[in-house]
């Protein structure tokens, strides 16, 4: 066997104890995932692509000193033996049958070992089997409350299939309550705060469309890059890139997307969205220009053909019942260019749909519209059912329209907007009549973890 001058036990069976052989090859584990999880304060961002291949590289360093190790130690050890050998080997991306093999036999030779039964269901997760992934994890959890269990417990819930709306708001549920538990154990454990807004971001779409949901995806995304570890992984960038899309923090969004792809640029879901969030903007920019690209004589005739008294519906009365508060509120109508950033309270705006603008994901349902003086804005539409949005020549009346005036510069491009958010179709009146409960429907949504 060879001998190792670094400081560390060497491979001599005859001059080690087995504790001090244990401590020797945790002490290399633990430096292993050190120096992935901290690998980018000690590597350029610019490195990112070699990563991967220098955590392999570090693998291949230590794989030797546990063959050399192999026969040295006794039962009561050995278990401890192939849980460090397969936390090991787990440390890349990609399954490794080995690690599966490895951990089997540690957990045969003593099933009480917690992190095990979480290296195995990681192990597992890998290799797409969530059924014995989420075995694993539960097995974990009824040994002991621990963070890793329940936040890996929490993503698998949201992941569970369901037949009925009532099973998926269930899963959800389930789901954010694990994260809150995982929170509660470690609130300095940045990799928790991230599962936790990935749950909130499931209940906001999934149960409930409250807006102040998605303040608290981001402020435990904020939380969650205080933690270097978490700060590193691209799939926390990605998925709140994903959050302050839907926030139309459009900017933020683009450069969260790329910070995702700075931390991964193997990886091809942020670029995608990327791309496509940029193509959906530079739409919405040159349709709200342009009018729809109406040609001038139609879009005279839409104009034209305006007429408040009909087309304000319940509305041409002054006032409706707010889908929030359940009260009164009066309208007064007014023209695009009147309106403010924010909520425009007391407010009525009318106008005629002069095109919709294709979204690959297809939420929002988002649409053009112009007043009878001819401003242009762009309308986002959220919860509506697929195939019940509005078209070419639809009359729209929205009240308490909630405005932000998009202006920024992103790769040199110019995004330059007015936009109006509508969080249910319920309150539209299209063609002077109100939409009915069957135009709303839940948004689905992919929140997404790479493995590290």
């Amino acid at each position: 066997m060879s001998t190792k001058d670094d400081g560390n036990v060497n491979g001599d069976c005859t001059e080690n104890k087995s504790g001090d052989i244990l401590k020797d090859l945790s002490d290399r584990v633990g430096a292993l995932y050190h120096f992935r999880d901290h690998y980018f304060e000690t590597h350029d961002l610019k490195e990112s692509v070699n990563k991967t291949h220098d955590v392999e590289v570090e693998l291949n360093k230590i794989v030797p000193v546990f063959d050399e190790y192999k026969d040295c130690l006794d039962n009561t050890t050995r278990a401890n033996y192939y849980y460090l050998l397969g936390k090991a080997l787990n440390v890349v991306p990609k399954y490794d049958r080995k690690v599966e093999e490895n951990l089997s036999k540690c957990l045969k030779l003593n099933p009480k070992l917690v992190n095990a039964w979480n290296e195995l269901g990681e192990c597992y997760w890998k290799n797409d089997n969530l059924k014995e992934a989420t075995n694993c994890f539960n097995k974990a959890l009824s040994l002991g409350k621990n963070k890793i269990a329940l936040r890996n417990l929490s993503m698998l819930a949201r992941q569970n299939s369901f037949n009925t709306q009532e099973e998926r708001i269930k899963n959800i549920e389930k789901g954010l309550n694990y994260a809150k538990e995982a929170v509660q154990i470690d609130p300095h454990d940045g990799t928790s705060w991230a599962v936790l807004a990935n749950a909130h971001l499931a209940s906001f779409f999934g149960i409930t469309q409250n807006p102040k949901t998605l303040k608290q995806c981001l402020s435990a995304y904020n939380q969650a890059e205080k933690d270097i570890v978490a700060k590193s992984m691209p799939d926390l960038h990605y998925n709140k890139a994903i959050t302050l899309k839907y926030e139309e923090e459009f900017k933020l969004a683009l450069e969260s997307f790329n910070e995702s792809s700075l931390y991964d640029p193997t990886w091809d879901p942020p670029k995608i969205k990327q791309k496509q969030l940029v193509k959906y903007l530079k739409d919405v920019n040159e349709l709200t220009k342009t009018s729809g690209k109406m040609k001038l004589k139609k879009l005279q005739q839409l104009l034209q053909s305006i007429n408040e008294s009909k087309q304000l519906g319940p509305f041409s009365g002054g006032s409706y019942t707010s889908t929030v508060t359940g009260a009164t509120v009066k309208l007064n109508e007014v023209k695009l260019n009147d309106l403010q950033p924010g909520l425009n309270e007391e407010k009525v705006i009318l106008g005629k749909v002069v095109c919709s603008v294709h979204n690959e994901d297809t939420v929002p349902f988002t649409f053009c519209m112009v007043d009878n003086v001819g401003s242009c804005v762009v309308v986002t539409v959220y919860n509506i059912a697929e195939g019940k949005g509005v078209i070419i020549g639809d009359s729209v009346a929205i009240p308490e329209p909630y405005v932000t005036d998009v202006d920024f510069v992103f790769e040199e491009m110019e995004y330059k907007f007015r936009s109006i958010r509508v969080e249910t179709p319920l309150v539209l009146v299209v063609n002077g009549k109100k939409l009915t409960r069957d135009k709303q429907a839940s948004v689905q949504m992919s929140i997404t973890k790479k493995f590290e």
